[in-house]
């Protein structure tokens, strides 16, 4: 049974940093792509950033420069490091393996404040 539980969502004030991290179970962490998804509520979920198996990285234009997606594959974990956080990147936060018809994690509440 595959399981993606996100932490590390809070509020924080503008210009603040977070770091969220997503441990992964059941599948076989080092072959997957991972990504991190955001949602607001009334509009679409959105990809965030993407992190290959062979750690190639992509970002949205909204967050490139100033969010950063690592991996760790010894703990089978993926980290959104987010940095000079605006109060647009307020929505809850997805870790997601396999698109979006693939398995999502049950979200984190990320909330900046101005």
């Amino acid at each position: 049974q595959v399981q993606l539980v996100e932490s590390g969502g809070g509020l924080v004030q503008a210009g603040g940093s977070l770091r969220l991290s997503c441990a992964a179970s059941g599948i076989i962490f080092r072959l997957n792509a991972m990504a991190w998804f955001r949602q607001v509520p009334g509009k679409q979920r959105e990809l965030v950033a993407s992190i290959s198996s062979s750690s190639s990285t992509n970002y949205a234009d909204s967050v490139k420069g100033r969010f950063g997606i690592s991996r760790d594959n010894a703990k089978n974990t993926v980290y959104l490091q987010m940095n000079s956080l605006k109060p647009e990147d307020t929505a809850v936060y997805y870790c997601n393996t396999g698109g979006y018809g693939g398995y999502w994690g049950k979200g984190t509440l990320v909330t900046v404040s101005s």
